[in-house]
């Protein structure tokens, strides 16, 4: 999907697509023409909506690798403590509301890479990689 409208056969789309894209951002595009375009660093997204960027962006792997992080920290925690799971899983969303702003971009653009997604460009990828967001 191509939210822009750009032809990137074209050099002029790329570089008219690179004017408007925030210097944090990087663009990812795979061998079927398909491209993410999506900030490197802090998602302040899942600092208030804490798995919710997932599902808007369908990262279903991500999204049902959140869960289960999520569950297995209420179970351990009710474990440990003794409290019913809604308690403990109620407990422990700001501690991983903030987990998931630290991680959550690095998550998105590691499973990118292996879905086969590529910098489009040499900004991106230098971005990406000065990040360690690519190996």
């Amino acid at each position: 999907m191509n939210p822009f409208n750009f032809n990137f056969g074209d050099d002029n789309d790329q570089d008219n697509l690179l004017k408007i894209i925030p210097p944090n951002y990087a663009v990812v595009k795979n061998d079927r023409g398909q491209i993410r375009v999506n900030k490197v660093g802090l998602s302040f997204t899942c600092l208030f909506f804490c798995n919710l960027p997932a599902i808007f962006r369908a990262d279903w792997y991500n999204f049902f690798c959140m869960i289960g992080v999520e569950l297995f920290g209420a179970m351990l925690l009710t474990y440990a403590t003794g409290v019913n799971l809604y308690t403990a899983a109620s407990s422990l969303t700001f501690f991983f509301s903030l987990l998931w702003t630290g991680i959550y971009n690095l998550m998105y653009f590691r499973h990118l890479q292996n879905l086969g997604y590529k910098p489009v460009d040499e900004r991106s990828a230098n971005l990406l990689k000065s990040r360690r967001y690519f190996k």
